[in-house]
């Protein structure tokens, strides 16, 4: 009796274990196959910037390869407000089935999460998945061309020696005025931050003498430098920028630390089967490697940067939520 236990016991076993294997067997066949015909109509690419911006030029640029690469339409999807977190919760809320696929930038993807960490109804460090870097485009901190400082070192004593009464502009909570707070930490200058709805009002702020200086998008001054209506005293890239050679980066000039960039990134919903992430991943570097993406890209002086992997980009983006946290609680800084 106790034998025929034992061997019903293990008869049992095995036929619970063979079910189990066939039905992994049905499963994952018809998973992996999903994920092969991806993307079998067209794919939402929602962004979260009005028309025109520096995110929705990146897409635009990469869209017509995309859709040849893919062969279906990637059609973009302007989702703008709330300092891009209407797009953000959308994306992350979207079906993890690779149609859903979003262009998030330095702000919503590693600024947002910890500015507005009491008011997002989604956890984008959980709920978004990074796939690649696509672009990046450092600053370059300008003043007017009257300003009595011809480098980093006097600009920072010059300031320090008048507390107070120098401005500057930049969207508030943005990764410029943040570098912006960071910066005179640092160096203990007493700065004021006059608003701007975005950059190029704060352009015009410099333009037409209102505003003394500004960490700026490198490509948006570049035609304000070359006439001299701005002169140039350092950019936040990691290496001297083509365009502005006799200029040093902030490393150069004594601070590593700092300064950011705009990057933009592909993203999607977090549970994206991994088939369909690394098909978005090759697409995009295969887009990237293209003679007419590279040229159009140098046409609007956006610097072209995809990661070597979903992986090294998730890195990048997880260490970019950390430091601007760290700027953020070190300066106090809180956005209705």
């Amino acid at each position: 009796m106790k034998t025929n236990a034992k061997s019903s016991v293990r008869a049992l076993a095995i036929a619970v274990a063979l079910a189990g294997l066939l039905v992994s067997a049905a499963v994952l066949p018809g998973a992996a196959r999903a994920a092969e015909a991806w993307p079998a109509r067209p794919v939402r690419l929602i962004v979260p910037f009005g028309p025109g911006g520096g995110t929705d030029i990146v897409s635009r640029l990469l869209q017509p390869s995309l859709n040849e690469i893919l062969g279906q339409q990637i059609v973009v999807d302007n989702r703008q407000g709330a300092y891009g977190n209407i797009a953000a919760e959308l994306a992350a809320r979207a079906a993890p089935d690779g149609y859903t696929i979003f262009i998030a930038n330095v702000s919503v993807a590693s600024i947002n999460p910890a500015l507005f960490a009491r008011t997002l109804r989604v956890d984008l460090t959980r709920e978004i998945a990074g796939v690649t870097l696509l672009a990046s485009i450092p600053d370059v901190l300008v003043v007017q061309p009257a300003f009595p400082a011809g480098n980093l070192k006097e600009f920072v004593a010059h300031v320090r020696a008048n507390p107070g009464k120098f401005n500057f502009s930049n969207p508030l909570g943005s990764y410029s005025h943040l570098d912006t707070l960071d910066f005179a930490r640092r160096t203990g200058m007493n700065v004021v931050l006059i608003p701007a709805q975005g950059g190029g009002q704060a352009v015009a702020g410099i333009l037409g003498g209102e505003i003394h200086f500004a960490f700026l998008n490198a490509a948006s001054v570049f035609p304000h430098v070359k006439s001299g209506r701005m002169k140039p005293i350092a950019t936040t890239a990691q290496r001297r920028l083509p365009e502005y050679p006799a200029v040093p980066t902030m490393a150069e000039a004594g601070y590593p630390d700092v300064g950011g960039e705009n990057w933009n990134g592909f993203f999607v919903p977090a549970k994206t089967p991994r088939a369909i992430v690394d098909r978005l991943f090759s697409a995009s570097v295969e887009a990237a490697q293209r003679p007419q993406v590279k040229a159009a890209f140098a046409k609007a002086s956006v610097p072209l940067l995809v990661s070597r992997s979903p992986e090294e980009f998730r890195g990048f983006v997880a260490s970019q939520q950390q430091r601007w946290s760290r700027i953020i609680g070190e300066n106090n800084v809180k956005v209705d």
